[in-house]
């Protein structure tokens, strides 16, 4: 077979396969240009999940008769000025995305400049381009599409349902939403605006912060500490939730590098480092992170769908992400996301209680502000013996209780300082959790998770201090392992020393432990040594035992804790609660868990009827 050129709508067709997948990267394609366009609002409508018709609005520059013409043209644009592509500050500028929809549809797009006579539209259908001819339009441009894919029917085949397709839509405009808070933008299926949201005012992070509220929750917004962080032309803004704000998969991470959503590897592993001493392996903590940095250390042309990057220094851009969000953990303090209380109220509702005997399957709790307690001499008629029973006043009310009660604290009727957000140690119940009172509700302490946190914190700042100290066991321990483990362990017999685990061999199958990191205390070395050489076969032996000291760390904190079941006393209880107050992430176990609940006292009137 002889080599031929392709047709040139066959051309564009394999073009629109790479850069035009699904609706969504349509959208995704027009409302990019629109951003780039300077538009301060920009309007969508979708049909059938984008596939009968699509059509994206905007105030931006607009486009004259002749840059239209152009604009349908193969890697034509107006976002490369000096034909460098090392220094791209826009978010399309491949030249592809207009000739590429208008390949696979048909298309028309009208538009106007600032100062023009008047609008021009211009008509594409399956490839190929109609005359421009005088329209009517008030401002900036809008972009008709559709048939989406008409002129490839194998594409069609591969299309979800319109449901499914228009959940693509609202996510690539919620992404394109979050990253210019300044700009509003509406998205309307063709009965009802799915998403709405005007243009935000004030400075960046307090403009970006309503924003983000109004896509990700108001759960997000009332529990996000932010983020601010500069090294050498690099910075890092944004918003991050307390450990206790998580969700199990990582669908509420947003990353923005100069203004573009991206799905990079590199990022979402650094926020997973960031929060791996706060959360459990399987949680995933809420976020969005805008990184910007010059164009030139940032390839943004890796992949034609621009979802992914390269950095020319990601060992820095790692670090400032790491370092930026622990930053941000410790300035948050004893934080817990305000969602730990609203579970707490909700298995408070009765309605939320499980139902006993009796129970109407479709009970649910509804104060009746008007309703009063019977009187005990409620008429009986009709009523069994153990109905009446129930209007009884209760008796022996002026008895004395047959239990030993604790002496009540003489400041009982004190208001606790303002400047104690903890409050002061009212109670101990069970002898596991302190009942505080606060300026305006009660907080409820896990001693024990709250004391684990506590020690483990101390713990970490002693070997930040001093390093990892040694222990000198008595008796070396021999390990016997397979050959091929033990050869695994002692090729990083150097590194470990360093780490404080000092081993040597000890013939076949076989080594011997003569130090480990004081940290690590009475540890099970036998356990250590097996659990260590399993970790060397699939990661880095300093990684593996970093985070091995991590997690002892934690144990040896468990171990160290006040226990459930201890009684403590009120100066005890109060220095807990002062100690949790000063103590960087103390809201929170090791797991995500938390370590208080606090409760307001609107919240509790709530619940008896009072408000």
């Amino acid at each position: 077979m002889s080599i031929r050129r392709l047709p040139e709508t066959l051309v564009n067709r394999i073009a629109a396969g790479e850069v035009v997948e699904r609706p969504a990267s349509a959208v995704k394609e027009l409302v990019e240009n629109a951003i780039d366009a300077g538009a301060t609002r920009i309007d969508v409508s979708v049909r059938d999940g984008g596939q009968t018709a699509i059509t994206v609005t905007d105030d931006g520059s607009g486009m004259t008769p002749d840059e239209m013409v152009l604009a349908v043209e193969r890697h034509a644009t107006s976002k490369i000025p000096d034909d460098d592509l090392t220094t791209i500050a826009t978010l399309g500028f491949r030249g592809e995305a207009l000739p590429s929809i208008g390949a696979v549809s048909r298309m028309t797009i009208t538009s106007r400049t600032k100062g023009g006579d008047g609008a021009w539209t211009l008509s594409l259908e399956g490839g190929r381009i109609k005359q421009p001819e005088p329209a009517a339009l008030s401002l900036g441009t809008r972009i008709e599409v559709r048939d989406l894919f008409y002129a490839t029917p194998a594409r069609l085949k591969f299309l979800k349902t319109a449901r499914t397709e228009q959940s693509r839509i609202v996510e690539v405009m919620q992404r394109l939403a979050m990253a210019h808070p300044e700009i509003g933008f509406t998205l309307n299926d063709g009965n009802r605006d799915v998403m709405k949201l005007l243009p935000e005012t004030g400075d960046l992070f307090g403009a970006r912060l309503e924003r983000l509220g109004a896509i990700m929750g108001r759960d997000f917004r009332e529990n996000a500490f932010p983020i601010d962080a500069e090294r050498e032309g690099y910075r890092l803004t944004g918003y991050a939730g307390v450990p206790t704000l998580n969700r199990g998969n990582a669908q509420m991470q947003f990353l923005f590098v100069n203004g573009r959503p991206v799905r990079d590897k590199l990022l979402l592993g650094a926020v997973r480092g960031a929060y791996r001493e706060f959360l459990a392996s399987d949680r995933h903590p809420l976020l969005a992170l805008f990184l910007e940095i010059p164009p030139r250390h940032v390839d943004v042309n890796v992949h034609p769908a621009k979802t992914e990057v390269r950095f020319r220094d990601a060992a820095k851009v790692r670090g400032m992400i790491v370092g930026a969000l622990r930053h941000g953990l410790a300035e948050a303090g004893h934080r817990a996301s305000t969602t730990v209380a609203e579970s707490a109220l909700g298995a408070f509702r009765p309605g939320g209680l499980p139902m006993g005997r009796g129970s109407s399957a479709g009970y649910a709790y509804r104060p009746n502000p008007g309703y009063a307690p019977a009187p005990s001499h409620a008429p009986s008629h009709g009523l069994t013996e153990r109905a009446n029973d129930f209007y009884r006043p209760f008796d022996n009310l002026d008895t004395q209780p047959s239990a030993r009660m604790e002496a009540v604290p003489d400041d009982i009727d004190q208001a606790p300082p303002t400047d104690h957000p903890l409050g002061v140690a009212r109670a101990q119940v069970h002898q596991t959790y302190i009942v505080a009172q606060t300026a305006d509700g009660i907080v409820v302490v896990d001693q024990h998770a709250a004391h684990e946190r506590l020690t483990q914190e101390k713990i970490k700042k002693a070997m930040a201090g001093k390093g990892v100290q040694r222990q000198l066991l008595l008796i070396p321990e021999v390990v016997e392992m397979d050959e091929n483990d033990c050869e695994r362990v002692l090729a990083r017999a150097e590194e470990l020393a360093e780490m404080g685990l000092a081993i040597e061999p000890f013939g076949t199958g076989a080594v011997a432990v003569r130090e480990v990191p004081a940290i690590l205390g009475e540890t099970n070395v036998q356990g250590l040594i097996r659990d260590l050489a399993d970790d060397l076969a699939e990661l880095d032996g300093a990684i593996a035992l970093e985070k091995r000291i991590d997690d002892v760390c934690a144990t040896m904190a468990c171990h160290g804790s006040i226990r459930a079941g201890r009684r403590l006393t009120a100066d005890e209880m109060n220095a807990l609660l002062r100690e949790m107050e000063a103590t960087p992430h103390s809201g929170q176990c090791s797991h995500g868990r938390p370590t208080y609940v606090e409760l307001k006292l609107a919240d509790i009137e709530k619940l008896f009827g009072r408000r």
